[in-house]
């Protein structure tokens, strides 16, 4: 490595470190927070309640111990023209928990969610611009005790 390059780069991971540890370089709003991202929660809220009963596979947990990491998937590979695949978890602080825009892909997707309590988990799939949901019900246990 050239010293001089070194040198640059040592000078401003120290600057950034220095402005990190003053409070100069902190987050004003944190994006799960923004009146944007409540308005979209609040849009997936409504489009549950005109949602169909949907025809694709939820696979969740009904017991997850650890509600850090939830596992959720939801297989739509066959329903054609699926255009959005969305997590809401109902009794979270942000029910908002994943939407994934699908242009031209295969409707399968996996994530892992965050879960403070049991609540109703709802999986909406758009397809040819008709949402259809399907509703499950996952406990949180606290240290897998059951409670």
């Amino acid at each position: 490595m050239k010293r001089r390059l070194f040198l640059k780069s040592a000078m401003a991971t120290s600057a950034v470190a220095t402005a990190v540890g003053a409070g100069l370089l902190t987050p004003n709003m944190v994006l799960a927070n923004s009146a944007g991202f409540k308005s979209k929660s609040k849009a997936v809220a409504g489009k549950i309640a005109g949602a169909g009963k949907g025809s694709f596979k939820f696979k969740a947990p009904k017991i997850a111990e650890n509600g850090a990491v939830v596992p959720m998937t939801v297989d739509a590979s066959k329903m054609d023209g699926v255009s959005n695949i969305t997590f809401f978890v109902k009794n979270n602080g942000t029910p908002l928990v994943a939407s994934f825009n699908l242009a031209g892909a295969v409707g399968f997707v996996s994530t892992r969610a965050k879960m403070g309590k049991s609540s109703p988990v709802t999986a909406l799939v758009t397809a040819n611009g008709k949402t259809t949901a399907v509703t499950q019900e996952i406990k949180v246990t606290i240290g897998g005790c059951g409670g």
